[in-house]
């Protein structure tokens, strides 16, 4: 039997007014999606800006440029996180600042390095870095090995490189070269040089004396056999190679070089609790000292003497120093004196081994000369005077901007010490 089938209710129309209302509504609801869409991007902007001005952004920033060579804050936060990878955050704070200045330091110094050594033929080899870090991880624990990425690739090139470099320069040198066997002593004064070439031609030991008289300790007693170039200074060099084997130079003044020795005259003019005021100069020598204590006895100014005499900072104000408590000067010599004299009088002369003066007078002795031969530690002077040279002549010819600042400093090792 066939089934029976409904009546088909036929649709209405809609109205005018029906189509306008739908329209409007629709309109409005794209309206409302369209400004939601236009809102949320902004919204999505302007959080995304944000994030790459304060997170992306300072990474991308050049901070060192090397000629054509640039290195951004990214390059120079992982090479400070390498630097201090075996300090502990308390010692980052202490320190921070010394490791970051010598990162930039060394950052430059290989760069330029690597770009002279171009010059020179001098290349380190991908082969090299791959076998030297293999060597280094072959010692280390599982958790210690190196990474092998720019960083660390750059930090064993750079020291690779050292070592070619350093032995291109020794390669360079000649196995014996014409050279001084030399004694030097630096004293205080015309007339301690005069006592001590007193005591030389009456059969004393140069060296003997130059440990009771010499006040230069990086520059004394028998320095052995040296070529010109390697010489203290050129007025050594010019007596040392000038003299006969034997013969001692007369006394050579030297208004620059430092002695370990000075003589203070102190007058105290008051004295409260455990506090005094004092006039002080600081002289170069005694003969000197003892001169301006005459002027002084003579009815000299104290402030007028110190001015243009004392090699203490206190000349700009007459020597004048006020408040003094015993260890302010750092000094036994000078405590011992002025917190026991009596007031209103003019110390004699006070030798204080404690500070530095410029100012004196070189002996030279000439023991040897001749073509000799160059002693390792000589030889390593020289390799590494020449390569000195070669580096500076190479800095001088180049440009490097170091843009990183206090602020930029400070910025770097925040991010290393979130990252630990």
């Amino acid at each position: 039997m066939a089934k029976k089938q409904k009546k088909a209710t036929p649709k209405r129309a809609p109205t005018k007014h029906q189509l306008s209302k739908w329209q409007r509504q629709t309109k409005i609801r794209r309206i409302v999606t369209i400004a939601a869409v236009v809102f949320l991007a902004g919204i999505l902007s302007w959080v995304g800006y944000g994030y790459y001005k304060d997170r992306i952004a300072p990474y991308r920033e050049v901070v060192i440029k090397v000629n054509d060579a640039s290195f951004n804050m990214d390059y120079y936060v992982r090479m400070l996180d390498a630097y201090t990878a075996s300090m502990n955050s308390t010692e980052i704070y202490s320190y921070g600042n010394y490791v970051a200045g010598m990162v930039a330091d060394d950052i430059i110094q290989a760069e330029l390095s690597k770009q002279g050594a171009k010059n020179l033929d001098i290349e380190v080899s991908p082969e090299e870095i791959d076998a030297k870090l293999e060597e280094i991880n072959a010692g280390l624990q599982e958790g210690e090995k190196l990474p092998n990425d720019r960083i660390y690739r750059d930090i064993i090139r750079a020291e690779l490189l050292q070592e070619k470099l350093e032995e291109h320069f020794n390669s360079g040198l000649n196995a014996t070269m014409e050279q001084t066997h030399v004694q030097v002593m630096f004293v205080e004064s015309e007339e301690v040089a005069d006592e001590v070439i007193t005591n030389i031609e009456a059969g004393g030991n140069f060296t003997a004396l130059a440990e009771e008289f010499s006040y230069n300790s990086s520059v004394e007693g028998d320095l052995g056999w040296l070529p010109e170039e390697l010489m203290p200074n050129t007025l050594i060099a010019d007596a040392a190679f000038n003299l006969t084997p034997g013969e001692m130079s007369q006394p050579i003044y030297d208004e620059t070089a430092i002695k370990d020795i000075g003589y203070w005259l102190i007058e105290v003019t008051e004295a409260q609790n455990e506090t005094i005021n004092a006039q002080v100069i600081l002289l170069g020598s005694e003969a000197e000292a003892e001169r301006v204590k005459a002027e002084l006895t003579a009815g000299g100014n104290f402030s007028d003497l110190a001015g243009n005499y004392s090699q203490h900072e206190s000349k700009s104000e007459g020597g004048k120093l006020d408040g003094l408590e015993q260890g302010d000067m750092g000094s036994i010599a000078f405590d011992q004196i002025a917190f026991n004299i009596t007031l209103n009088t003019v110390s004699e002369p006070v030798k204080d081994t404690s500070v530095q003066t410029t100012g004196g007078y070189w002996l030279v002795k000439v023991v040897d000369k001749g073509e000799h031969e160059l002693e390792e530690t000589v030889k390593e002077e020289l390799r590494d005077k020449h390569l000195n040279n070669w580096f500076e002549e190479l800095q001088e010819d180049s440009t490097i901007e170091n843009h990183l600042d206090t602020d930029k400093i400070s910025w770097a090792l925040d991010r290393i010490l979130q990252g630990r």
